[in-house]
């Protein structure tokens, strides 16, 4: 009986996304990197949770050769007046670093930018009446700094890697 039951529930596991599956599990393989990839970089709240939970425990996910490293907002404040940025434009980085790795930068930037618009509006929300709006006013403008000068960065990282 007991042995009838084991090849079910076997498959069955099989059958759970491998997303949800740690690098030190028996059943995560490097070669679902791009779909975990993709898990961290959507634009909803689980997603950033989901990414901010795997960087706070890097080494179960070591098989999978994530780069985790950050220059956090760049050349920009982290955390413009008082508004804590840091972690947004940490995923941010996660997010062009790792797909521009895999050579799937170009069809993922837009998501990346709206992910991070999306995770400093996230921020946003916890204020209210103007400083609310400030908040709000200076998401935008860090969103629209990266939608059009992402691109342009990305092109001299590529030709630097060449040269």
């Amino acid at each position: 009986m007991r042995r009838r039951y084991a090849v079910p529930l076997t498959v069955a596991a099989l059958a759970l996304p491998a997303v949800l599956v740690p690098a030190g599990s028996a059943s995560a393989a490097p070669a679902d990197k791009l779909q975990v990839l993709s898990s961290w970089t959507q634009t909803s709240a689980s997603s950033y949770n989901a990414w901010y939970a795997a960087r706070q425990n890097q080494g179960q996910w070591a098989a999978y050769g994530f780069d985790w490293s950050t220059d956090y907002c760049s050349s920009s404040p982290d955390n413009p007046f008082g508004f804590p940025f840091q972690n947004a434009c940490a995923r941010h980085d996660f997010g062009y670093r790792n797909y521009k790795a895999v050579g799937a930068f170009s069809a993922n930037k837009a998501r990346i930018d709206s992910a991070f618009y999306e995770d400093l509006k996230r921020v946003c929300s916890r204020y209210s009446g103007a400083t609310k709006t400030a908040c709000n006013s200076t998401a935008w403008t860090y969103y629209h700094a990266v939608d059009i000068f992402g691109l342009k960065g990305a092109d001299k990282a590529a030709a630097d890697k060449v040269a």
